[in-house]
């Protein structure tokens, strides 16, 4: 099955793929959230280990796609030239920064180790990260020549 589309892609679409690190970290991070709500639910030991496999999975994946958003601003690929480029970095690395916070947090026993702090950074890790994703996507549309 083939798909057709009329649109042009962007000039930027060539670099997209460096993004995919942070795109797999995002998931991690999402995933992270939802076991820590299931153990808060079930107090099963078993999700307080899938957290922390997916913190660092997700901090690892991160770092990658971070170096990788470092080339393309070098390159000139990143609208840094704008209050909501620099807005884009700075989040993106609070973000980063949050998560490993966060993968120490739960590195700590049992109850301490989600209750209440990490589940809480876990929470304001994902919607960081959704706010992270806007400002991406209009520092993508502002490097291709859009709004």
């Amino acid at each position: 099955m083939t798909y057709a589309t009329s649109l042009p892609l962007p000039p930027t679409y060539k670099a997209s793929y460096r993004s995919l690190p942070a795109h797999f970290a995002a998931a991690c991070f999402i995933g992270v959230l939802l076991t820590d709500i299931a153990y808060w639910r079930t107090m099963q030991m078993m999700w307080t280990n899938f957290s922390a496999w997916l913190l660092l999975a997700g901090a690892v994946l991160g770092a990658i796609g971070l170096l990788a958003g470092l080339i393309d601003a070098a390159r000139g690929l990143l609208a840094l030239r704008t209050g909501v480029g620099w807005l884009y970095v700075a989040g993106s690395l609070l973000v980063f920064a949050i998560a490993v916070f966060n993968s120490f947090v739960h590195s700590r026993d049992a109850w301490t180790s989600v209750m209440p702090l990490g589940l809480a950074l876990s929470a304001v890790t994902v919607v960081l990260m959704v706010v992270v994703a806007l400002l991406g996507a209009r520092v993508r549309r502002m490097a291709a020549g859009g709004w």
